[in-house]
């Protein structure tokens, strides 16, 4: 008895849920290989004509196809990055240190709430470090060392309880050091090289963004 046309239009939908994720997880990736220059053609792979990027060098899928790895580090790549990362909703490691990466860090990274890592240091990242990166509840590592960042460390930070290490050496940030939440561990090595960066804030007795202007 052949089986009820209802039934096979439910189970053709449920073998598209996968693709249509890989679909727009893929879509999301090759705007950002569109917006870099790949000399060494680390992003050859990139083929937004598959239906997954699952299968695509330096990118990492959980069991269910979903992105949770970009892994790009000292890959000789320039350009800049793109909002659209922001809908890689899975992500748990963005890793795109050791590049020559300019512009600015897209406020929509702060929608990648799987994210533990966020590594972006040694490129020429400019701009202010997203105020939405305090809405990464699961970030353990933020390294955003050896850029051109500007701009006050952001307070939100404070309340990401599971960072275990900021790095923000070597930019041109001002204000002061948070010294609550888990900034109370973080060395202050980590902030150094900053010249408008002043100490340790003390908790009231002023604004921590008072030498921004």
């Amino acid at each position: 008895m052949a089986a009820p046309i209802w039934l096979w239009a439910f189970s053709v939908s449920l073998t598209l849920i996968p693709a249509a994720f890989g679909n727009s997880e893929g879509d999301a990736l090759y705007t950002l290989r569109k917006s870099l220059a790949d000399p060494d053609n680390v992003l050859q792979s990139w083929d937004p004509n598959l239906v997954s990027p699952c299968t695509w060098f330096h990118v990492t899928c959980n069991q269910d196809n979903r992105v949770t790895r970009v892994d790009l580090g000292n890959s000789n790549l320039s350009g800049h990055l793109v909002p659209e990362l922001g809908k890689l909703e899975h992500l748990k490691y963005l890793e795109v240190y050791k590049n020559n990466i300019q512009g600015t860090i897209p406020a929509e990274l702060g929608n990648l709430k799987s994210l533990i890592s966020l590594d972006l240091y040694n490129n020429n990242i400019s701009g202010t470090i997203p105020r939405s990166l305090g809405k990464l509840k699961s970030l353990v590592f933020l390294r955003l060392n050896d850029n051109r960042l500007t701009g006050p460390i952001p307070r939100e930070l404070v309340g990401v309880s599971t960072l275990k290490v900021v790095d923000v050496s070597n930019n041109d940030l001002c204000g002061t050091i948070p010294t609550s939440g888990p900034f109370e561990h973080i060395p202050l090595n980590n902030f150094e090289k900053n010249p408008r960066l002043e100490g340790p804030e003390l908790l009231g007795l002023a604004g921590y963004d008072t030498n921004c202007s």
